[in-house]
């Protein structure tokens, strides 16, 4: 069961807000009868409801597919910060999702959002082993004691040990590096303190996997898009 306003909102008709004045209204009707009530419970399932006559198509989950901009947090909300929700349509906001994980304030790239919880802890719990794949700038050389102390398993500054992460060398000399990393946990800081770990900066970094979704590359920072059925069933 669901809130009415909550359910037509979720159907297209505008944000919550909208919705209500559009019940108020008397334009909705639940299973033959006008209602005046925004906050009553339905069961879409089981109720018939109509906008001025016309069935509505619901929708319960959504999932979004954003390019991460700099200055953001991974969150829903934020007393001093923009969040990724900010960034959301009023339509997409009304399905009330969360980031799967998170990417640091500073951090840019691929970011899932979803209102799907069972989808959201099957994605960031280590045991379903999801990869993500960072794209790292390095402040120094990095060679091949860093590889395979990545390989296993970097231990953090806090005595924790990662689980063993592939490191691949794009670009390295004495001006600094071009890596990739692939890690199967998303601990605070994660990549940013395996560096450290080896006396190496991040310097800039940018997700572009995760599991078998991949960044679009025609998203500039801070754009998004719903993701696709087939991307859908990918993730799952």
């Amino acid at each position: 069961m669901e809130r009415l306003d909550k359910v037509i909102s979720n159907s297209g008709y505008g944000s919550r807000k909208d919705v209500k004045k559009l019940i108020k209204s008397g334009y909705v009707e639940v299973d033959g009868k006008k209602i005046k009530s925004s906050d009553i419970q339905v069961d879409v399932k089981i109720n018939e409801i109509k906008i001025n006559g016309e069935a509505i198509n619901y929708r319960k989950f959504i999932y979004l597919l954003m390019n991460k901009p700099k200055g953001t947090v991974s969150a829903t909300f934020d007393n001093y910060d923009k969040t990724v929700i900010d960034l959301l349509s009023e339509y997409h906001k009304s399905f009330e999702p969360f980031p799967v994980g998170r990417l640091d304030k500073d951090t840019v790239g691929l970011l899932i959002l979803t209102n799907d919880g069972e989808l959201n802890h099957k994605l960031i719990s280590p045991k379903w082993h999801v990869d993500k794949v960072y794209y790292a700038e390095i402040n120094r050389q990095v060679d091949e004691e860093d590889i395979y102390a990545f390989k296993e398993g970097i231990v953090l500054d806090d005595g924790y040990k990662c689980m063993p992460a592939l490191l691949e060398v794009i670009k390295s000399d004495e001006n600094g590096s071009s890596v990739k990393v692939t890690i199967q946990e998303g601990k605070f800081h994660q990549v940013k303190r395996m560096f450290l770990s080896r006396n190496k900066e991040v310097v800039y970094l940018k997700r572009i996997s995760f599991g078998l979704i991949n960044l679009d590359s025609s998203l500039k920072e801070g754009e998004y898009r719903e993701l696709n059925e087939k991307e859908i069933e990918l993730l799952k």
